[in-house]
């Protein structure tokens, strides 16, 4: 049965005043309509409530029984759309409430004792953050497959790694791959260690005091699938550094994409020409004819910017509040959930354009040797030779001059040209100027040898695999 959205409110305050709320002050004070979002994880609090009530004496059995049966049903008309809030309900516990008491009477008031909007509306967003770490991670979890699938395909593929955006020295691209896999990952260790600093339970704080009414709020937390309830009551409902925890991790999160985004961009650009991207993930130009624009990255991109700037704004609106509640905490739920819209939107876009996208295998080779990138290894032949570092690195620069002043590059190199560099640049070092000997030296670990990269890859995959246990299975609590 659909709700009506007319009739008068059933505000959670106002016994003491004499006159009805401003226009102005509704209108500030209501819910923005995403906040309703909440409703689920509110529900899942009042029945580990209605419980903790039983306990108190306030529910009798019966009562009990009839109420969480109550709950259950608004929960799925909720869900289906048969029921929803009205104009009038200032915020998801007023909309519950006033539907419970319509179809339950004075039994639906009965909820409402030993409780406060303050340790609801904190207990409700943690659950909520809880359940969505996991959908993040889970996301998370999916780009970092699609990078794994690409680099086991190229760990023979040679490419020349970058410093200051110059070319500086070869690399197998399995390996420039797999340095994402590693950045975007530490995020969902991240996401584990916030979960377990968050595992802790607000309800039974009340207002700020704790409940006299409700005294075993360590019962509500094993329900709700928390470790254990809040330590200090004034503490369970004043803080949010738990949410800000979480937008750090969101936006640092945006900017490791917004960094994989950046180079998939130059990737695909016609001076570069590494990478072909899937033309179901670019878009064209309403003038230019011949245009292939990499949209999702250049998105992601930008999408940095505007989780940044949720973590700054909380921090902002945190830094100067006294304890305990203020109104001023309703900040928390609009930065929270556009975070996590949004990377919801981009994760799958980003794992979807890595996943379908070719890589030029013969022009990155054609490119790894160019900019001098083999001059490290004339250095490093000469300081295993017994040259002191300093002066093999000036005679490399030396070398790097000669062959400048020729158009050549170090693959080319003479025996002539290196005994007209200095006397100690023997044939020998010949053999060390290839992109295989290059690559092949580097065997320590986390080096960029294509042994060391396949390890690099199976150890990434068993972290995968550990941490999808903890995606998929951890979390007790409601999962709405």
């Amino acid at each position: 049965m659909q709700t009506q959205a007319a009739g008068p409110t059933q505000r959670l305050w106002g016994a003491r005043f004499r006159s009805e709320p401003s226009a102005a002050l509704k209108a500030l004070s209501r819910s923005e309509p995403g906040f309703f979002r909440l409703v689920p994880y509110d529900l899942a609090g009042s029945r580990a409530h209605a419980r903790e009530l039983h306990r108190a004496g306030i529910l009798k059995s019966d009562e009990l029984e009839k109420l969480l049966a109550c709950v259950d049903a608004l929960e799925q008309d909720y869900l289906t759309g048969a029921v929803r809030a009205c104009e009038a309900d200032e915020d998801v516990h007023t909309f519950l409430e006033r539907v419970l008491t319509e179809r339950l009477g004075p039994l639906g008031g009965k909820l409402r004792a030993g409780r406060s909007r303050n340790d609801q509306a904190a207990n409700d967003l943690k659950l909520y953050l809880r359940d969505k770490a996991r959908v993040i991670a889970a996301a998370v979890h999916d780009l970092q497959s699609a990078l794994i699938a690409q680099a086991q395909q190229h760990i023979g593929t040679l490419s020349a790694g970058f410093t200051h955006l110059q070319p500086a020295q070869p690399i197998v691209f399995a390996h420039h791959l797999m340095a994402h896999v590693q950045a975007v990952g530490r995020n969902i260790d991240r996401l584990i260690d916030w979960d377990r600093r968050s595992a802790r339970s607000p309800l039974g704080a009340a207002a700020l005091a704790g409940s006299a009414i409700c005294r075993s709020p360590e019962l509500s937390a094993a329900e709700l699938g928390y470790d254990a309830p809040c330590e200090n009551s004034i503490d369970a409902v004043a803080a949010r550094d738990h949410v800000c925890e979480f937008l750090f991790v969101c936006s640092m999160l945006a900017v490791e994409l917004s960094r994989l985004s950046e180079e998939v961009v130059l990737w695909s650009s016609r001076q570069f020409q590494w990478v072909e991207l899937d033309d179901g993930y670019c878009t064209g130009s309403s003038i230019m004819p011949q245009k292939k624009n990499p949209d999702i990255a250049e998105l992601s991109r930008g999408k940095a910017g505007r989780l940044i700037g949720n973590l700054v704004g909380m921090l902002s609106a945190l830094k100067s509040l006294p304890l305990a509640y203020n109104r001023d905490l309703a900040e928390d739920k609009s930065a929270a959930f556009d975070s996590i819209d949004t990377l919801s939107l981009v994760l799958p876009a980003l794992a979807a354009m890595i996943r379908t996208m070719r890589i030029d295998v013969e022009r990155l080779r054609r490119q790894a040797p160019l900019g001098f990138t083999l001059a490290t290894e004339v250095a490093d032949w000469l300081a295993l030779s017994g040259v002191p570092f300093s002066e093999a690195h000036e005679i490399t620069g030396a070398l790097v001059q000669a062959c400048e002043a020729k158009g050549i590059e170090l693959s080319a190199v003479s025996q002539a040209l290196l005994a007209q560099v200095d006397a100690r640049l023997t044939p020998e070092v010949l053999q060390h100027l290839t992109l295989d000997a290059a690559i092949g030296a580097r065997t320590g670990y986390g080096g960029t040898a294509p042994q060391r990269v396949s390890e690099q890859i199976a150890r990434a995959q068993a972290a995968l695999a550990r941490q999808g246990e903890w995606t998929h299975g951890a979390y007790a609590g409601p999962r709405c």
